[in-house]
């Protein structure tokens, strides 16, 4: 198996598209953050998403992940459909950036994402908890139903949420 670079751009209208439908594909995402002496930790959260592509989760403050933010902003999120079979057409997403926890003086308009898609949120009494944020620079999606078998697409992240194509990877298995 070898991984060939296509020359072709994919636009950047395709990208935002199937960014969106990925993103909503799921409520969980597998956030990565860096611990202590650089070692990887992962976690689990439920999660909203902003206009700019920034990813909204509510989180306790003590959380490893959380500790691991205010050391380190680096981050990346993964989001995908659990049910996915191996074999058959795969799709994903994942989001690099820098993350940070909000002060709750700015977590309003961060909050009303969050509620919006957990409307239930707003019953529970969380008063320990903050939300974070990763707003991110790069993110690589893949769905072989919509780009084809194997193609991998990276793109840059604007501060407005714009996407610009970077590059396309192919998986081949002939190669």
């Amino acid at each position: 198996m070898g991984i060939e670079r296509s020359r072709r751009p994919v636009a950047a209208s395709r990208i935002a598209t199937e960014t969106r439908n990925l993103l909503d594909a799921s409520l969980l995402c597998a956030i990565a953050t860096v611990a202590r002496g650089g070692r990887a930790h992962i976690s689990t959260a439920y999660f909203a998403w902003t206009a700019t592509l920034d990813v909204v989760w509510l989180s306790d403050p003590r959380a490893k992940h959380s500790r691991n933010i205010r050391a380190n902003d680096s981050a990346g999120i993964v989001v995908y459909e659990s049910a996915q079979t191996w074999g058959q057409p795969d799709r994903g997403i994942q989001l690099f950036g820098k993350a940070r926890e909000l002060e709750p003086s700015a977590a309003s308009p961060f909050e009303a994402v969050y509620t919006t898609r957990f409307p239930d949120y707003g019953r529970f009494d969380l008063p320990a908890y903050r939300f974070y944020v990763l707003s991110p620079f790069r993110l690589k999606l893949f769905d072989e139903n919509e780009l084809g078998p194997g193609v991998v697409v990276t793109a840059r992240v604007g501060r407005d949420g714009r996407t610009t194509w970077e590059r396309t990877d192919i998986s081949r298995a002939d190669a």
